[in-house]
Order: structure tokens, then C-alpha cells, then sequence
């Protein structure tokens, strides 16, 4: 049940960006400074998800360390 969830939330995030960056080509010369606001949020969120992928620190205190 929790999987769905995300697969669903997952395809209507994507169905939502991709409507606004056809609106962002849409309204043409002012809209390029909404797709560079993109392109930045979604370098930053790859890279917060790089991070955390490979910092094994992380992972040894969530697996290990009793709450």
C-alpha cells in the first residue's frame, strides 16, 4: 500500500512539472528564468541524493544506534 502511494505521488509530481515547464515555454522570454529556477532546484535535490547515497556514516548510526 505504502509503494502505491509513492508510485502515485511520483507519476502526478511529474505529470505537474512537466506542466509547468510547458507553461514556462509557453509564456517564452520570462519564462526561461522559471526553467533556469528548475534546472537549480533540481541540480541541488540531485546532489542532496548523491550525498546521501554514499555517506555510509549515515547508514551505520540509522542501522546501529538504539533510539
Amino acid at each position: 500500500m505504502e509503494r502505491i502511494g509513492y508510485i502515485l505521488l511520483s507519476i502526478i509530481a511529474i505529470v505537474w512539472i512537466l506542466g509547468m515547464v510547458a507553461g514556462m515555454v509557453a509564456a517564452f522570454p520570462f519564462g526561461l528564468i522559471g526553467l533556469i529556477v528548475l534546472v537549480g532546484i533540481g541540480l541541488l535535490f540531485a546532489k542532496v541524493v548523491k550525498d546521501r547515497i554514499n555517506n555510509t556514516e549515515d547508514d551505520y548510526y540509522s542501522k546501529n544506534v538504539d533510539k
